[in-house]
Parts: structure tokens; C-alpha cells; sequence
């Protein structure tokens, strides 16, 4: 602060000194003060010996001063000129010719003189704290870099998380043993000493750490694994004693790591050897883990999702020793994470959480949680007070298909092979009964696709079986076949159906055992091949032979699902038309007016959820045949008043 305060002292010295006028008076030429001297005008003459500025005064008694700059040393003239013209003050008037030789001031002598010095000095005084302030860092680098929340904070309860009764269950006995250990300890139990949340992203784990920490009523220390890593071999290490050791002065106290994986990886695995900082930091932890015991009321949680590629010494009993696995929520979790985050908002009382959460399958807590703001953020978009139905259907439309491309431009050609391409794939997945009911086609170019077609379970699926891999895959062929059916040949666009359905044939021959030919063997080569260990053994895999019967059994199953819809698609041309011509006109349509619109073709389904379809076209509609224009016109006007 010193130092600023002096270079401002200085700037504001320097600027007062040159910002002086140098100009006293009205500026004349040399020339024009000579003639006035000549005429005997000039009163006074003050005159500048080092600078040569002249100013004087005239006799008009106006009081206007001029001024001008002469040479430095006068000459006899001019002189002579002044000592004639200008009347001395002896005479008895005011005025005459004076010569002035000005002195610098002190004060700028000495100000030019300490600047330098000033300057050095603070140079010094800047390094030297600059050096302070490093030395400080080097000192705290084995610091550990956690953070502590006390008992007022987190604040957070199981009552806050939403779902995962079941996880609740398993980590209540932490809670116990924390509020109450003398329980334990009388009876000589031994509680376990640290826990392992594994889970995909997303679903809480963190929460649910903070959560324990909130009923137990203890301190939480929170850190991330790879704030343990640092360029200085051994700081990680002495990062994890500290940590230890501002736990234990806590008393009882949950230590929480987060992303464990990135400290904690399999010893001796890839090409770094067993000397690097990872493995130095993970046998620091190890021993600490091992040297506190259960009666200090130290908890350590972690939280993974990786947790294959841990060391095993961390697994073992006596230091992570029981996993608790958060996993996806299922549709009762989804519809409970949904209410407490739509808590607070504006909504329509008809909003149904049920159906929301139905068509939410595979999501976590944070994909829940986006997608409650991203349909509130469609509603005032739209400009309404309150979060709809239309507006959660737009916001998964949105995070799961991604932004609708309205203004990319496509011919006509185009437009109709999408439509009949996506009207395969509705009508595959509307005539199976293994495969899950169509929710909604579109025609409009979202995200990469130029089309899509959602269908939506009716309930998790926790396991699939034969039929219903062969419902899939034959789905996938809808829309590559109807293209083929109408206009005898196919495009790129069946590109990622080809390799979806590809897929699910290759896991029906290599991993689930599906294929008669193979057996009830695992083929699968897939591992964590980045740990290394591939590298380091010789596995040896199956024979070319096998090789060569995976790939003829793939090619058949494939044949076999490709059959299959193409038989379905001739069997319900007139349904394909009607939902084809059903696009074109809406370009989207929702999954009951699929099913309306094959019934009217002749098919005899149902709605999910067993609700017959009882529209009396239905049952008066003409069997298949190539006459189907008329029904098309007809439905697609019915369309109308659904959109």
C-alpha cells in the first residue's frame, strides 16, 4: 500500500510541474516587441536570462501582458533599445526592464533525486514479499486442501434425498455408530471403517455423503482425489497424513473423497511403474486407513464409478470394506427426484410426475434435474406462467435428440423417403408385442438425424430376453426395409440401424449365449484394457474358426430379423402409406395415432396398457390390399384436430 501511495505522490508531483503554463501573457512575435519598444509603447520588460521569454506591458494601461521568446543572451541593440524606450522606475513612473535568472526549486532537486531511489527500494520490497509469498506456498504444499463443513453445515438430510431407500437402509448404520458408538463398542462390535458409493454419474453420491454427514451431526471433510496430485513427489502423500490428522483432532468426523478412482487405481498396472506419485499417495492412504480404529469415530466414504479398476488391498476388509451401490433411479425414485425438484416452480395442477418419470428410463438424478429447468425454460420461452406437459415433451425431445433443425432444407424426395424410412420404424415397433409401444414420430431433422421415432417402455427393464433382442433388431431394419419396399433401393440413411442392430446381434452371439451354434460361451474381449494388464499377459482368445462361425452366426441372425420385417411391412403396406402420408402432412404424430392409423389399415392392436383401440373405423376398415389411398386421405384429415 506504501508503494502505491508513493508512485501516486510521484505521478501527481510530476504532472504539477509540467502542467504549468509556460505562456504568461498574450503570444506576440520577436519582431512585433521590438516595434513596440521602437515606439516607445512598452511600460515594463520583465526578461527570462535563462530561457530568453520575454513579457512586458504597454503603456495603454489595458493591463494586457504580452509575451515572446527572444534569444537567450541580449545583444547590445536590443539593449541600447530598452534602456532608451522604456522609462526606468527612477523616474518616478512604474515599470522599466528587469532581468531575472530563476533558480530551481529545491523540492524538485530532491524529488528528481529520491525518485531512483524510491524506486529501487520498492523493487526490493516487491521481491521480497513476492519471495515470502513462495516460500509460503512451498511450505503449505503437503497441506491437505479438504474441506471442512461443521455441524451447521451440510444441513442436508436423507429427507433430501429423494429415492434410494434402499442405499438409505444400508448407510444407516453409519449414522448409528456416529450418534451413538458406546452401542458398538459395549457389545463389541466393530463397525466398518470406510464405505464405497459406487454408481454412474450423476446419481448422488456426493449428496448422499453430505446427507450422513447431516443426520450423524459431525464434521465433513470433502475432498477430491485429484487434489491429493501434485508435480513434488511425496505431497500427496503428506496431503493424506494431514488430512488424517485434522480428522482425528475432530473427534468424530466423516472423511469424504470423491472420484477415488484417479488416486486409487490397481498397483503395478500399464507402464509407470511402482514409484510414481499415484501409488506413493495410495500407500500413504492404506496405512492410514489401517492405523486409526473404529472407536476414534472416523469414517471414511468414497464415492466411484469406476470401481473395477481399484487396488484390491483398498477393497479388503478393515478399510473399504462394504460397497453400497447407488444405481439409476428406478420409476417410483424418478417420480419422488421429480416432485422435490419441481417443488418451488409453476405448474399446471394436470401435470402428470407419473408419466414423466415413465418416459424418463435410464436417467439420473442431474439428467432429472435438467430436465425439469430445461421445460421450464421452454415455458418462458413460450411465454406462460406456468411448466405443461408440452413443455417437458420439448425439453426430453431436447436433451435426449437434441435441438430441432427447422431451417435445414431438404426436397421433396427427401422428405418422403424420411417419412416412409421412420414410418417402418414406428410400424415394426407398433405390430410387436415383444417390443416396446411407439410414444412419438417425427419427420423434423433433430439433432444428426433427420428423423426419429421414440418408443417408450412401459416399465423398467432390468434383463432382455431372446424375443425381445429379435423385436429390437427388427425395429432397427424397419426403416432400411420400407425404404426398399417403396422405392426399390436404399440410402445412407440407414446407417446407424445398421450398426445398432449389428450390435445386438454380435452381444446375442459372443456374451448372452443366444446362438446355437456357439453354446452357452462368452466370446467377449471387452476389459479395461487402458489399466495395462493386456498388455502384460498373452490372452489367448478364440480360434480363427470361431472367428469365422461368429461372423456367419451374426450375418444369419441379422437375415433372419431383416425376413421378418420385411414380412411385417408387406403385411401392413396400407398401414405404412397411412403413417407415411400421416407425416407428411403433420411431419409428427404421436404413438396413439400410430396405432389408430394401423387399425385402420386392417391391424386388430391395442394401446399399452391394454386399452383397446375402439375407433369404429377400425372395424369397418378394407383388408390389405393396394387400394389405400382413400383411408390414408381420410385418417389424415382425422389428424387434424389430435394436433
Amino acid at each position: 500500500m506504501a508503494t502505491w501511495a508513493f508512485f501516486a505522490l510521484v505521478v501527481f508531483t510530476m504532472l504539477a510541474i509540467f502542467s504549468t503554463d509556460r505562456e504568461a501573457g498574450e503570444p506576440v512575435s520577436y519582431t512585433e516587441y521590438l516595434s513596440f519598444v521602437q515606439d516607445g509603447a512598452v511600460k515594463s520588460v520583465l526578461r527570462n536570462n535563462a530561457t530568453g521569454e520575454i513579457t512586458f506591458e504597454l503603456n495603454d494601461d489595458s493591463g494586457t501582458v504580452f509575451s515572446t521568446s527572444g534569444p537567450v543572451t541580449s545583444y547590445e541593440a536590443e539593449l541600447a533599445l530598452l534602456d532608451e524606450k522604456v522609462p526606468s522606475p527612477d523616474d518616478g513612473t512604474e515599470g522599466g526592464v528587469k532581468f531575472v535568472t530563476p533558480t530551481e526549486n529545491a523540492l524538485v532537486q530532491l524529488l528528481f533525486f529520491l525518485l531512483p531511489v524510491g524506486l529501487l527500494i520498492g523493487f526490493f520490497v516487491w521481491m521480497q514479499r513476492r519471495a515470502q509469498g513462495q516460500m509460503g506456498g512451498i511450505m503449505s504444499v503437503g497441506r491437505s486442501k479438504a474441506k471442512t463443513y461443521t455441524t451447521e453445515r451440510p444441513g442436508t438430510t436423507f429427507d433430501d434425498v429423494a429415492g434410494y431407500a434402499a442405499v438409505k437402509r444400508e448407510i444407516t448404520e453409519v449414522v448409528d455408530f456416529l450418534k451413538s458408538p458406546e452401542r458398538f463398542s459395549e457389545i463389541g462390535a466393530r463397525t466398518p471403517k470406510g464405505m464405497l458409493l459406487v454408481g454412474p454419474p450423476g446419481t448422488g453420491k456426493t449428496l448422499i455423503a453430505r446427507a450422513v454427514a447431516g443426520e450423524a451431526g459431525v464434521p465433513f471433510m470433502s475432498v477430491t482425489g485429484s487434489d491429493f496430485m501434485e508435480m513434488f513427489v511425496g505431497v500427496g502423500a503428506s496431503r493424506v497424513r494431514d488430512l488424517f490428522e485434522s480428522a482425528r483432532k475432530m473427534g468424530r468426523a466423516i472423511i469424504f473423497i470423491d472420484e477415488i478412482d484417479s488416486i486409487g487405481r490397481k498397483r503395478g498396472a500399464g507402464m509407470g511403474g511402482g514409484h510414481d506419485e499415484r501409488e506413493q499417495t495410495l500407500n500413504q492412504m492404506l496405512a492410514e486407513m489401517d492405523g486409526f480404529e473404529a472407536s476414534e469415530g472416523i469414517i471414511m466414504m468414497a464415492a466411484t464409478n469406476r470401481p473395477d479398476i481399484l487396488d484390491p488391498a483398498l477393497l479388503r476388509p478393515g478399510r473399504f470394506d462394504r460397497q453400497v451401490v447407488v444405481p439409476l433411479p428406478e420409476l417410483e425414485d424418478r417420480k419422488e427426484i421429480l416432485a422435490v425438484h419441481l417443488k418451488g416452480k409453476r405448474s399446471e395442477a394436470e401435470l402428470d410426475v407419473n408419466v414423466i418419470a415413465r418416459g424418463t428410463p435410464g436417467m439420473s438424478g442431474a439428467d432429472l434435474a435438467n430436465l425439469v429447468n430445461e421445460a421450464a425454460l421452454f415455458a418462458v420461452r413460450a411465454g406462460d406462467a406456468k411448466i405443461a406437459m408440452r413443455h417437458f415433451e420439448k425439453a426430453r425431445d431436447r436433451v435426449l435428440l437434441g435441438i430441432e433443425r427447422t431451417s435445414m432444407v431438404q426436397t421433396e424426395e427427401e422428405v418422403e423417403r424420411t417419412a416412409y424410412h421412420e414410418a417402418g420404424h414406428a410400424l415394426c415397433a407398433a405390430v410387436q408385442d415383444n417390443h416396446d409401444p411407439v410414444h412419438k414420430v417425427t419427420i423434423i431433422p433433430t439433432g444428426m438425424a433427420l428423423g426419429v421415432t421414440m418408443t417408450l417402455p412401459t416399465n423398467d427393464r432390468h434383463s432382455m430376453d431372446k424375443d425381445e433382442a429379435e423385436a429390437m433388431m427388427v425395429m432397427a431394419m424397419g426403416g432400411r426395409v420400407a425404404e426398399a419396399l417403396v422405392f426399390n433401393e436404399s440410402s445412407s440413411g440407414a446407417a446407424n440401424d445398421l450398426q445398432q442392430a449389428t450390435n445386438i446381434a454380435r452381444r446375442m452371439v459372443t456374451e448372452w449365449g443366444m446362438s446355437e451354434k456357439i453354446g452357452p460361451m462368452s466370446l467377449s474381449d471387452s476389459g479395461p484394457v487402458f489399466l495395462g494388464d493386456d498388455m502384460m499377459q498373452n490372452k489367448a482368445g478364440h480360434s480363427g474358426d470361431t472367428a469365422r462361425l461368429i461372423d456367419e452366426e451374426i450375418r444369419r441372425i441379422l437375415i433372419e430379423a431383416e425376413d421378418h420385417c420385411r414380412h411385417l411391412l408387406t403385411t401392413y403396406r396400407n398401414g405404412l402409406d397411412l403413417i407415411a402420408r400421416a407425416l407428411l402432412e403433420h411431419e409428427s404424430i404421436s404413438g396413439d395415432e400410430v396405432y389408430r392409423l394401423l387399425n385402420l389399415s386392417g391391424a386388430n392392436l391395442t394401446l399399452p396398457g391394454n386399452t383397446s383401440l375402439t375407433a369404429d373405423a377400425a372395424s369397418d376398415a378394407d383388408p390389405v390390399d393396394d387400394n389405400s389411398a382413400a383411408d390414408a386421405d381420410a385418417s389424415v384429415s382425422d389428424l387434424e384436430t389430435a394436433e
